[in-house]
């Protein structure tokens, strides 16, 4: 009934359009069947729609939560609302390169971080802890990522003992074979003050189609509170961390376990790639820097 509902209000929307100038859209207007609403507001109402998505919503990736309706998503249709659209933000040059398939105008508008009112380390005060924290944070549904790093963390708990601690901040508390495991249910007032928590944060990822379509938001968060990042070479990522300045790019389990190991030893390292990780954000993924993109999305 709820869904159903949601529904209703958002063909309703479509009767408060006629003094809009542009119609913006992230993804699509409703998450299943074909793209009614935005045909009307591109055909019928003759609306500039300034389409937005931030991952590769063109390719079936159907996971067990919502295999249910797996079938009715229409994953074509990310196409034709771009052909319909005025303008198309795109978070990576991936996503871009389809996008331009069909329209354009394809703009390239990464993931954005307010590092002054959010992402800001300045505004929470300094974790201090004898144990080394090395984090993750997600959703349920990419907590599948994980699993080909638990050797990796295996190894480094073995090595460390009790000195060392892997924390994931999720949705759902997952199920690792790590003994020094802890868990903080992901809470949108305290997100940024459960993070600060984390010593080395990490974002293992498999190289395939879906991944490359993914903006690097983890990386992003990371970098702007100072903390040093050891990611996946995939996709967008590669753009974002410069390997041995800003953090690691990390393919082989060796690689993850000698960058991940080089972390915790040496504590100026830490401090040293957090900064300069904090100013490839500012400079480049920040509200700041990316205020003309957006603004340009309009013009």
């Amino acid at each position: 009934m709820g869904f159903l509902k949601g529904i209703l209000r958002r063909f309703g929307i479509l009767f408060k359009l006629h003094k809009a100038d542009y119609v913006f859209i992230h993804r699509e207007a409703l998450p299943v069947g074909p793209p009614i609403i935005e045909w009307i507001i591109a055909k019928v109402l003759g609306k500039k729609i300034i389409y937005d998505f931030d991952d590769a919503i063109w390719l079936p990736n159907t996971s067990k939560e919502n295999r249910i309706v797996g079938w009715i998503k229409w994953h074509s249709k990310t196409a034709s609302i771009s052909r319909w659209s005025y303008k198309v933000s795109c978070g990576n040059d991936y996503l871009a390169s389809f996008a331009k398939q069909y329209n354009s105008r394809v703009v390239v508008n990464p993931t954005t971080i307010d590092t002054v009112h959010h992402h800001n380390p300045e505004l929470y005060a300094k974790h201090t802890s004898d144990r080394i924290t090395v984090g993750w944070t997600g959703s349920h549904s990419t907590l599948k990522y994980l699993d080909d790093i638990v050797p990796v963390l295996q190894q480094l708990e073995k090595k460390y003992g009790d000195t060392f601690q892997f924390l994931v901040i999720a949705n759902r508390k997952p199920e690792l074979a790590i003994r020094n495991l802890a868990f903080i249910p992901w809470v949108e007032k305290t997100e940024i003050e459960d993070l600060i928590k984390v010593d080395i944060g990490i974002m293992p990822l498999t190289d395939d189609v879906w991944a490359k379509g993914k903006c690097g938001f983890k990386a992003l968060q990371y970098m702007a509170l100072q903390i040093p990042a050891v990611i996946a070479p995939v996709g967008v990522n590669i753009k974002i961390v410069d390997s041995g300045v800003n953090g690691f790019l990390c393919s082989t389990p060796d690689e993850w376990f000698n960058a991940i190991d080089r972390l915790i030893q040496d504590k100026s390292l830490r401090h040293d790639m957090g900064i300069k990780g904090r100013k490839k954000i500012e400079e480049n993924y920040s509200v700041i820097s990316n205020s003309s993109t957006v603004r340009s999305l309009f013009e």
